[in-house]
């Protein structure tokens, strides 16, 4: 079974649990999750959890993101992308200044409402099940944040931009908000996501090192995916490593609270950190290790108990 993340490339035309299908196929094994949902129109980067990596997919939400979008003006459908209903056409009479203008004004903070046709759970139904039954509620606005928007190419109705934003950004709402604020509606085109910054782990997955599915079918058959999946560990590069002593393996095979007194003072291990180099600090964690360096767990201090408790295991 192989154990790690692996980024892969989705191709349009699929839905995000369609590439864990395919893999699920393609690799020959169940234990396979994905973070952070493409819609089926759009493409790029999807990073997916294998084995005892899907322990990982609450973790690995995305933080930062970075698309090229192409958005469509002097168009509205309800789904607010070229899949949709066409609800109304206009000409475009703006300039491009005028678009460019617009455009920007949207970089930093905003209240962002997001679409009807989304994963969004209301009242324990999701807003695509509502929308899909002819029916549309009121959604409050959620605050994101576009970090910055580089207009590549204008050709008026379409503008090809790329920008950077923040978690729960919708595009397909931006470009909706973009047309609203130019009297002329838009919608989004084209999507493809360039990258993706992993919350808590400081990992960034991009394009160009994603992999289409039918690569990874041929590498899986000619036995060389390995060095194309990323360990567990290597997903928190931020985060120091420990290796723990014969005692403290017997603790950490059960999953048990360890003592400082359990991780190696010192060691030729390269995993090994000198506790004398800081004190333990609560909501500290560290990567720890088996006592044969093998990556078995994420550990976080509790100062109230003076003691490092088990986040996740990976046994």
């Amino acid at each position: 079974m192989y154990n790690g993340v692996i980024n892969i490339y989705k191709e349009p035309g699929y839905t995000s649990f369609d590439v864990v299908a395919k893999l699920r196929g393609i690799l020959k094994q169940k234990k396979i999750g994905h973070t952070g949902t493409l819609d089926p129109d759009a493409e790029g980067v999807l990073v997916v959890c294998l084995g005892k990596a899907t322990k990982l997919c609450d973790i690995l939400t995305d933080k930062d993101k970075s698309y090229e979008a192409t958005m469509r003006l002097g168009m509205r459908t309800d789904t607010e992308d070229r899949t949709g209903k066409v609800l109304s056409e206009e000409p475009v009479t703006v300039s491009e200044k005028e678009a460019e203008d617009a455009i920007l004004s949207f970089i930093g903070e905003y209240d962002q409402i997001p679409p009807m046709y989304s994963a969004i759970k209301i009242n324990g139904k999701k807003l695509y099940e509502l929308a899909r039954e002819g029916k549309e509620i009121e959604r409050a606005p959620r605050k994101v944040i576009i970090h910055n928007i580089t207009i590549l190419s204008m050709d008026l109705p379409y503008v090809r931009f790329r920008v950077s934003c923040g978690k729960g950004t919708y595009i397909r709402s931006l470009c909706r908000d973009i047309g609203e604020k130019l009297g002329c509606g838009g919608i989004m085109e084209k999507l493809i996501r360039d990258s993706v910054n992993a919350s808590e782990t400081g990992k960034t997955f991009s394009k160009e090192d994603a992999l289409l599915l039918r690569q990874v079918e041929e590498l899986a058959a000619n036995q060389k995916l390995d060095s194309y999946i990323l360990p567990i560990d290597s997903m928190f590069p931020n985060l120091p490593a420990r290796t723990v002593t014969q005692e403290g393996n017997k603790k950490l095979s059960n999953g048990n609270l360890l003592l400082s007194s359990d991780f190696k003072k010192q060691s030729n291990d390269t995993h090994a950190e000198q506790e004398s180099l800081k004190e333990d600090a609560d909501g500290d964690k560290c990567l720890v290790y088996s006592e044969n360096n093998t990556f078995s767990a994420i550990y976080q201090y509790h100062a109230s108990i003076n003691a490092w408790k088990a986040d996740k295991m990976f046994l």
